[in-house]
């Protein structure tokens, strides 16, 4: 069940290629053309999808081009720019990037996973390791979860630090997915251990010690798991990324887990692009946390309320938010979700912009993102076709 929506989204998937992999968009902009870890696994998890043997070969150079740039002590590249013989390798600017390394393991496990090629771990599995003991490092006190700084993810220029519970998730991912090959009873104990400490510090009414238990308390955790915590206290945003990871990886217990979808469910039915945005409520200039906000960028200021990671919505969140839907056996909601991601999308002649205002619908960022493409390649063909990933 192909349609015009799917066919254009492979198209910019197709010219967002290069010869080292992935580019982040098909715009021809300095910082977007360069492969970059998460969107080049996430552009790679669309080709997969898609079983264009071409784009597989593209997620298959993405993936080449990041191991061979790994830095010594085990960092993935945020970012590569190739131009003949001259690279550029970044590490990440005002700080680096915890997800890279995440998002490198579940992209060499997912490529073997599809190809049923062990021997493609073996490859990488000296740069898996180096990663694997680099976050081990990046907990700082040997309690499971990740320290993460400012500016350390995806939400770059957003206010999460400490212990965020995107970068919790996707290291489970990670390492349950590479667990699937080595079958390693230390990572599935280092599994259990992360997990364990999920429930006890981002699940409601939870028994165990508290990394902060004071602030713990002050949370009152109810609908879904907080974006994220520190020794100054929690943040209680809402992550529509993270808690879609929790659904996905079935984190929590199943009361929690529909907690967090009928919550989903009602924010996005709320918003007039009927998508959910990357984090919510919106800060605003009189909330405390706008001094953290207002100076964390290094071009220009994007997060005004309702825009960009304060409250935008992006089809790439959306695409990983629809796909733990359909894994909860909410199908008519997933297909809810592919409908309006395509519906902008498609905007301005299929523009596939990176993110837009969730209340005026304005379209922000960047033109032809490719991940923006590759969220309506993974939720398609997981409906239509029932794609699997590896989780």
């Amino acid at each position: 069940m192909k349609n015009i929506d799917y066919n254009k989204a492979i198209e910019l998937l197709q010219n967002a290629s290069s010869k080292e992999g992935f580019l982040a968009s098909a715009q021809n902009i300095s910082n977007y053309r360069r492969v970059w870890a998460r969107d080049g696994v996430i552009c790679g998890l669309a080709a997969l999808a898609s079983a264009d043997e071409k784009l597989i070969e593209t997620f298959g150079n993405t993936l080449e081009t990041l191991a061979k740039n790994q830095h010594h002590n085990g960092t993935i590249p945020s970012n590569v720019m190739t131009d003949g013989d001259v690279v550029e390798v970044s590490y990440g600017g005002l700080a680096g990037r915890v997800d890279a390394v995440t998002w490198f393991v579940i992209g060499i496990c997912q490529y073997a996973f599809y190809k049923k090629d062990e021997a493609f771990i073996q490859k990488y599995d000296s740069n898996i390791q180096k990663c694997l003991q680099l976050l081990e490092a990046w907990e700082f006190n040997n309690k499971h979860l990740l320290y993460v700084p400012l500016s350390g993810n995806w939400a770059d220029e957003y206010i999460t630090d400490g212990y965020v519970l995107y970068d919790q998730l996707l290291r489970v991912w990670a390492l349950k997915s590479y667990n699937y090959f080595c079958k390693s009873d230390s990572i599935a104990d280092k599994i259990e251990q992360i997990t364990q400490q999920l429930a006890i510090n981002f699940g409601p009414d939870s028994e165990g010690e508290k990394y902060h238990e004071r602030a713990y308390k002050e949370a009152n955790i109810q609908n879904f798991m907080p974006c994220s915590f520190s020794p100054a206290g929690y943040k209680m945003q809402f992550d529509a990324f993270a808690n879609s990871l929790a659904i996905l990886l079935n984190i929590g217990k199943p009361l929690f887990q529909e907690n967090i979808l009928s919550y989903s469910i009602g924010l996005k039915n709320k918003m007039p692009l009927k998508l959910l945005p990357a984090f919510w409520p919106p800060i605003k200039e009189n909330d405390v946390d706008w001094n953290l906000l207002k100076n964390n960028y290094k071009y220009e200021f994007r997060n005004f309320p309702n825009e960009f990671h304060n409250g935008g919505s992006w089809s790439m969140v959306n695409g990983f938010y629809g796909i733990a839907l359909l894994n909860s056996t909410k199908k008519e909601e997933a297909i809810e979700i592919l409908k309006a991601i395509n519906a902008i999308n498609k905007l301005e002649n299929y523009s596939f912009y990176e993110n837009f205002n969730s209340k005026t619908q304005m379209p922000n960022g960047v033109l032809h993102c490719a991940w923006s493409a590759a969220a309506t390649v993974m939720l398609h063909q997981s409906i239509y076709n029932d794609f699997k990933y590896l989780v």
